[in-house]
């Protein structure tokens, strides 16, 4: 059996606004939106990942808090880090955790996307 990455599932209590997010933030595509008014459902195209973003009822819990258990974060690779994560800083994105090692060529730091969402920026160098 062949295992293929096909979407990442996410809720929201705005999905529009969500969406707007990853598609300013991170040059994500809308693909489509699902429902009138209000929308459903948000279909984003996020560097070859397809993201959905679901209207999430009033009474939804909020995002737990880290580390966790089920879909901790996302991960986006960047070329240059220095350059995204001051290009996130200037874009008013929360930054939760700076710059860091992680070892030989990785380099990480993790920004704080809508309804909490944790989202990793990534460099990876060959070594």
């Amino acid at each position: 059996m062949e295992y293929a990455c096909d979407h990442v599932h996410l809720r929201s209590r705005d999905a529009v606004k969500a969406a707007a997010f990853y598609v300013e933030t991170f040059g994500a595509r809308e693909v489509k939106r699902v429902g009138a008014d209000p929308v459903q459902r948000m279909v984003l195209d996020l560097g070859g990942l397809t993201v959905f973003i679901e209207q999430a009822p009033a009474e939804t819990a909020p995002a737990t808090q880290t580390p966790c258990l089920g879909i901790e974060h996302i991960g986006l690779r960047v070329a240059d880090i220095d350059a995204a994560m001051a290009d996130l800083a200037a874009r008013g994105v929360t930054v939760r955790t700076g710059i860091t090692e992680r070892g030989p060529g990785l380099r990480i730091a993790f920004v704080e996307g809508p309804d909490g969402a944790l989202i990793e920026i990534l460099e990876r160098q060959s070594t």
